[in-house]
């Protein structure tokens, strides 16, 4: 009965110890890494709910672009990205190790085609955020423009609908099927994302920038490597 009334004692103990908590990596996080040469500065930020991490990396070919897979294990975070780099979308793989106010990565392809360390300090500017920033503008609705094609007035259907800074939903071009948004983001009052369509046989990556204004938004988009471009006013139905 003794071991009994012991073995109770030590797990009661245990119970009260503080259990290990995760690192608080949320905030803003800068830094660069060398690309053939040259220094690319990225700003990564970061928001963690338990140990899921979610959030963007600016910085890249397609900026910003939003974190997959965001975990945070002990003193390791990592997740994934996609971006477009010479008209090729690639996989980005970040792991990094978090001490005190750094981050220690090691990112790279995921086929391990390419990689690169990359150290990022927290910014000092994180805690002014601690003010509530203004509300993201709601782009919910349909939206409906037209566009030269080659000569031909081209109309565009968009289906959008935000939550926060993010954005979903479909574009749709007469005669062709609905195209899932990707990535879609507001910032401020710009709007952000990408489709992929196919034309004459070729498939392509079409990037959206599109300012936002009182029942319009002002889009400039085209190809994301920028061999094609083309301007649209799109109003809300």
């Amino acid at each position: 009965m003794k071991w009994v009334l012991r073995l109770f004692g030590i797990l009661a103990f245990i119970s009260l110890l503080p259990g290990a908590k995760a690192a608080d990596v949320s905030g803003t996080w800068k830094g660069t890494f060398d690309f053939e040469g040259s220094s690319v500065p990225v700003t990564i930020n970061l928001k963690i709910d338990g140990t899921k991490v979610t959030g963007t990396v600016e910085g890249l070919p397609t900026t910003p672009t939003e974190i997959h897979d965001g975990a945070l294990t002990g003193d390791t975070v990592s997740f994934w990205v996609n971006t477009d780099y010479e008209g090729q979308t690639y996989k980005l793989v970040y792991k990094g190790k978090i001490a005190a106010d750094q981050i220690s990565f090691d990112f790279g392809t995921e086929d391990g085609s390419w990689s690169s360390p990359l150290t990022v300090k927290k910014s000092e500017d994180t805690a002014a955020a601690a003010a509530p920033a203004p509300a993201a503008p709601d782009v919910t609705g349909d939206w409906k423009g037209t566009f030269d094609l080659n000569g031909t007035p081209t109309e565009l259907k968009f289906h959008l609908k935000s939550s926060g800074n993010t954005v979903t939903g479909t574009m749709e071009r007469a005669g062709t099927p609905p195209v899932e948004l990707h990535e879609g983001k507001i910032d401020g009052d710009t709007v952000n994302f990408w489709i992929t369509t196919d034309y004459e046989g070729e498939t392509y990556t079409i990037v959206y920038k599109g300012k936002i204004t009182s029942g319009q938004i002002a889009f400039d988009f085209g190809t994301a490597d920028q061999s094609w471009g083309a301007q649209m006013i799109a109003k809300k139905n």
